[in-house]
């Protein structure tokens, strides 16, 4: 549900943005916002004075009351409601030898990073299998997931589209015979997007910041590579998918700026949880699970001395990038 001090923070410009039908409610109360498109919603109410107030009859507080409530029936009314996702919660199972796990439970809230860490085999892709399906002690470890602090509706539980969550994983080959403009038109138009030709711009835009190697509307997606192909998906998920949650299974590999791309998609209030191997990747979270014997058998804040360790492995990360890119270039490496 939206709440008016969220409201309250937001530009007008924002507002619109998020809830189009918003402009309505200004209308209908003969509120003019032209020119205070950059200014919040408490900046504009506030500007008023005291002879506006009395002469229009100006109710700050009802105004600010009344578009809450006009908000939140417009997302019930249009069932943009039903996707929405501030948090999501585990509720501890037991590992593979039936031994509860080692926690309570854990809420991520969105724009957080979580990593998934654990030797291969250990679980970690069970645990994101569990989040997918919003599991509810109906899975091999008992764990149950909350959205919203919810059991999740059966509808967007066994729903085929299962719309709260995008997953990215390692291996993603395109098999349609399309160019990238053909494919991402294809996913705007059954978004039902307005500004179908920006927010194309806007994503391959976005990928080739991701790419190691750059790419144009005309590529065939069949002809991207590996890095490109990612790139390609971690622009889509953030800017034109709606699922509000992103499960990254291994992405170490991927040929693609690992940090940009995490970074990115938190930017777009998504939750990102990620299984990962890679120790720059781990750290780049907010938070790590530690996945032993297919159970959650910690949860690790990453602190300060962590965080200067990441500085550390980001700087070897760019001298490992550098030798790539001149190895690719046909240099001889030098020992600088």
């Amino acid at each position: 549900m939206v709440k008016i001090k969220e409201l309250e923070a937001m530009k007008l410009s924002d507002l619109e943005n998020k809830y189009p039908f918003v402009l309505s409610f200004f209308e209908n109360n003969k509120l003019d916002i032209s020119g205070f498109e950059q200014r919040t919603l408490n900046e504009y109410l506030n500007h008023f004075t005291r002879e506006d107030i009395d002469e229009w009859a100006i109710d700050v507080d009802k105004i600010k009351a009344d578009l809450e409530v006009y908000i939140n029936q417009m997302l019930e009314f249009l069932g943009l409601d039903k996707d929405r996702v501030d948090s999501i919660t585990i509720i501890a199972g037991k590992d593979k030898y039936g031994n509860k796990e080692n926690f309570e439970q854990l809420t991520i809230n969105k724009s957080e990073i979580i990593s998934i860490v654990g030797p291969t085999g250990s679980g970690k892709s069970r645990l994101l299998a569990d989040i997918e399906w919003t599991a509810n002690k109906d899975t091999p470890t008992e764990r149950t997931i909350l959205v919203n602090g919810e059991l999740p509706d059966k509808s967007n539980r066994f729903s085929t589209s299962n719309k709260l969550v995008a997953q990215l994983s390692q291996n993603m080959n395109f098999v349609m015979d399309l160019t990238v403009r053909e494919f991402l038109e294809l996913h705007a138009r059954s978004r039902m997007v307005d500004n179908e030709e920006e927010v194309i711009n806007k994503i391959v835009e976005a990928a080739n910041e991701l790419a190691g190697e750059k790419f144009n509307m005309d590529t065939a997606i069949t002809g991207l590579s590996g890095g490109q192909s990612r790139a390609l998906m971690i622009a889509d998920t953030a800017i034109l998918s709606t699922s509000p949650i992103v499960l990254i299974d291994e992405i170490e590999n991927a040929g693609i700026d690992r940090k940009k791309a995490l970074n990115f998609l938190v930017n777009e209030e998504k939750i990102v949880l990620m299984a990962t191997h890679d120790p720059s990747l781990a750290l780049m979270a907010d938070k790590r699970i530690v996945i032993k014997n297919g159970g959650i058998y910690k949860i690790i804040e990453t602190g300060e001395e962590e965080k200067s360790i990441l500085k550390k492995l980001e700087e070897m990360d760019n001298i490992i990038n550098d030798m790539r890119a001149n190895l690719r270039k046909g240099e001889v490496l030098k020992n600088n």
